[in-house]
């Protein structure tokens, strides 16, 4: 690799740093979507690692209170510092990056840039092993790789040690957990977004280049259900691709919650949505809405959910539906930054439940509504308490933190919105569930030769205990909508 380097690295050009003839056309457009995606800099101490010749440098210097830029090639290196080395808040270092000794704890965000696919699997958790370390405790890894094939279009292309996935390096990156030499926490990462280059996907074609946020948190002994983070439970319990698919087979084509497309009809009907508004999907499922009200209206819509296998679906479908105006993107809305005023609209089905602090949520969706913005919610919700021990034991498998929809409706109030319309649907969400009960007995045959008997009594069954969880009183289910003045 180093040879490779020096032979390619002699005019310390961006041509020849990103293997690209087009490079200077796509830093234009990639630089500024990439920089969106990074949290606020103002007095971070940053790492940048694999700096090249200071495509990013120059402008993380400008926010941050220190940049450290690290490249292994001399060229890049003296030409990073004949451009930067004016400001005093930047440091430059020729270095192999697997071999930096930093202090713990010193680092308030690395940033990564095309480096970590130059690095074989065990060189590479041994790396993130020692970022993690790095990291102060509620710091930052931002890094962005080629996943699957190479990024540029130069025949000289070095062939990286590992093309990964971008499920390889979910996988790697949130299963690995350090302990801190005083006090023995535990610390591992935790996700706030996951999302393609959107420059690479209109200039080039190419889906592969993926980005990644993530946040250092403590780890607890008591993870659910053994699982080191809630997305990895998701992901393979409630969320597993044939769980997705088989809610899919039943709700329609596209959507995973209560109602499937008539309700989605219904409730978004009452935005009374204009062409090039922005949407933002927060839980958005395998994007059935989405598609609905992007082709339907005109919207832009982004779509969040902290399910990659939803995600992933959604992608695949976004090839078939052929809509550029929809996007979707792995992320922790309770974590997700977006810069005051993003977003018109706020729409949310069936997703909250699963959020502990709903006020600190709901305060961050009101900052993030443009004057004027509306937001739409349905969500799971309880009755008075005291449950039933059946609905205890029910809340606690799933992971559910739930309200009535007074309560509700009161958190909206609190973060600052007008007009908070609290409605219980639970009679509406019987009526749903009565009529997909119905609808699955009807392809009740066709459902088991696509998946199993099992499968499809596991729905009916589990269908048949919300019935009773509804008309107990135990179970509601919520409809809000709500303004930002």
């Amino acid at each position: 690799m180093t040879e490779f380097w020096k032979e390619h690295s002699q005019a310390a050009t961006v041509e020849e740093m990103m293997l690209d003839t087009r490079a200077k056309e796509l830093t234009q457009q990639e630089l500024p979507e990439i920089l969106s995606m990074l949290p606020c800099l103002a007095g971070f101490r940053v790492l940048e690692l694999g700096a090249g010749i200071g495509r990013y440098t120059s402008h993380l210097l400008t926010k941050a209170a220190h940049v450290t830029a690290v490249d292994f090639m001399e060229s890049f290196v003296e030409r990073n510092r004949q451009d930067n080395g004016h400001h005093s808040n930047a440091t430059f270092i020729q270095a192999d990056v697997t071999k930096l000794d930093l202090p713990q704890n010193g680092i308030d965000i690395i940033f990564s840039n095309w480096l970590l696919m130059y690095l074989s699997d065990e060189e590479l958790k041994s790396f993130i092993e020692k970022m993690l370390g790095w990291l102060r405790p509620g710091g930052f890894l931002f890094f962005r790789e080629s996943c699957n094939h190479r990024s540029g279009d130069s025949k000289r292309d070095f062939n990286p040690t590992c093309y990964r996935t971008e499920a390889q390096y979910s996988h790697i990156v949130s299963s690995l957990q350090v302990e801190e030499p005083e006090g023995g926490q535990m610390f591992g990462f935790d996700i706030v977004l996951k999302k393609k280059v959107q420059a690479y996907v209109e200039m080039k074609n190419n889906p592969n280049q993926i980005c990644w946020l993530l946040e250092k948190v403590p780890r607890s002994s008591s993870t659910q259900d053994g699982f080191s983070t809630f997305q990895q439970f998701l992901d393979n319990q409630q969320y597993t691709n044939r769980g997705i698919l088989r809610y899919e087979k039943m709700f329609g084509a596209g959507y995973v919650s209560t109602g499937g497309p008539s309700t989605t009809k219904e409730f978004v009907d009452r935005l009374n949505l204009k062409p090039g508004q922005k949407v933002l999907d927060v839980g958005c499922g395998i994007g059935g809405g989405d598609f609905f009200m992007a082709k339907t209206f005109g919207v832009a819509v982004l779509g969040l959910d902290l399910s990659e296998n939803m995600v992933e679906i959604a992608m695949e479908r976004a090839i078939t539906e052929k809509l550029p105006s929809v996007q979707f993107e792995v992320a922790d809305a309770t974590k997700r930054l977006f810069p005051e005023g993003s977003f018109d609209v706020i729409y949310s089905r069936d997703t909250i439940l699963h959020i502990d602090d709903k006020l600190a949520l709901f305060k961050r969706f009101h900052s993030w509504l443009k004057p004027g913005g509306k937001l739409l919610i349905s969500d799971y919700c309880c009755g008075e308490k005291p449950w039933t021990p059946v609905f205890k034991a029910y809340v606690k498998q799933r992971g559910y933190v739930l309200y009535t929809p007074s309560q509700y409706g009161k958190f909206l109030q609190e973060a600052g919105f007008c007009n908070v319309q609290s409605e219980d649907r639970t009679a509406q969400f019987i009526q749903v569930i009565k009529t997909e009960l119905q609808r699955a007995e009807l392809i009740k045959e066709e459902f088991i030769q696509e998946f199993s008997e099992e499968d499809y009594f596991a729905i009916v069954n589990g269908w048949g205990e919300k019935l009773k969880r509804s008309n107990s009183g135990d179970q509601r289910w919520g409809l809000f909508y709500a303004t930002k003045d």
